[in-house]
């Protein structure tokens, strides 16, 4: 019971790591608003999780409807302890020469503005009690070029660690804390939504992306949304409380560095050239 007696707002958590998230921040003990843009798949996620759980449709383009699902957690619930940014999709591919400048406002409106409206809306509460904790969802694109497909995607993550690292040295202060995670290769829809499947039709392939994505780190496994759920949980946890300012990163070591047996392979084929 982690965060037992903790109220958290979840954005994006009708699927992937948002819906893993949310699911295991009830079982911790915490009271969660649900947001998300399907509101039937809402419902029925809150009703499953039981009373401990509500939904909010929710459009993380819109400043209202993120405001709302803020609110909604003080009005509901009684109180704000935790808000998890965590929603967000794929952005424009391809040559920077190629990218209408339209679709780059989009990207940021999705991935950067989103982020920085919940905490702009949270951070007044959790000021006000001297306590709390926001998390916001980065990516391992964040740190290295190559591990995206989309130069605004790279940079626009950069950005929120950027700005969750800024923002933390103010709201310490108060003694709420911000902090980030990095995913690496993580087996949700977000990959089929970047391909131009629709949020059911993706969803369903994160088995198969499993299998395609076991190789893509030094860990012989793809990761799943419980791997960053439970670094959420740990970083909205009082065992996290003298950690703010941070991003971690969780992608079964695929930034650590190069892979070890494929050095060693480029050593002995090396070694034949003598």
């Amino acid at each position: 019971m982690k965060l037992d007696g903790k109220v958290a707002v979840v954005t994006g958590a009708t699927s992937g790591i948002g819906r893993c998230t949310a699911e295991l921040m009830v079982q911790e003990g915490a009271c969660v608003v649900l947001c998300g843009r399907r509101s039937d798949l809402g419902h029925e996620i809150a009703k499953q999780l039981g009373e401990n759980a509500v939904f909010a449709q929710t459009d993380i383009m819109h400043e209202a409807h993120i405001k709302s699902a803020i609110e909604l957690a003080k009005s509901h619930f009684g109180r704000l302890d935790i808000v998890f940014n965590n929603a967000g999709g794929p952005a424009p591919p391809g040559e920077i020469a190629t990218i209408d400048a339209s679709a780059f406002d989009d990207a940021v409106s999705l991935l950067l503005k989103s982020v920085f409206l919940g905490i702009k809306h949270a951070a007044p509460i959790l000021q006000a009690q001297g306590s709390g904790a926001i998390i916001s969802n980065a990516s391992v694109a964040a740190h290295l070029g190559g591990y995206a497909t989309s130069h605004l995607y790279s940079a626009l993550k950069a950005a929120v660690v950027q700005l969750s690292k800024s923002v933390a040295l103010e709201l310490a202060e108060d003694n709420v804390r911000v902090n980030t995670v990095s995913p690496g290769a993580i087996a949700t829809g977000i990959f089929a939504r970047g391909a131009g499947l629709a949020s059911e039709q993706a969803d369903a392939t994160a088995r198969k992306m499993q299998s395609a994505l076991k190789n893509a780190q030094p860990i012989p496994r793809a990761g799943v949304p419980n791997d960053v759920a439970k670094a959420v949980v740990f970083l909205a946890s009082d065992d996290a409380g003298f950690i703010t300012g941070r991003d971690l990163v969780i992608d079964g070591g695929a930034i650590a560095g190069r892979s070890f047996s494929k050095v060693q392979a480029q050593r002995e084929a090396m070694n034949q050239l003598f």
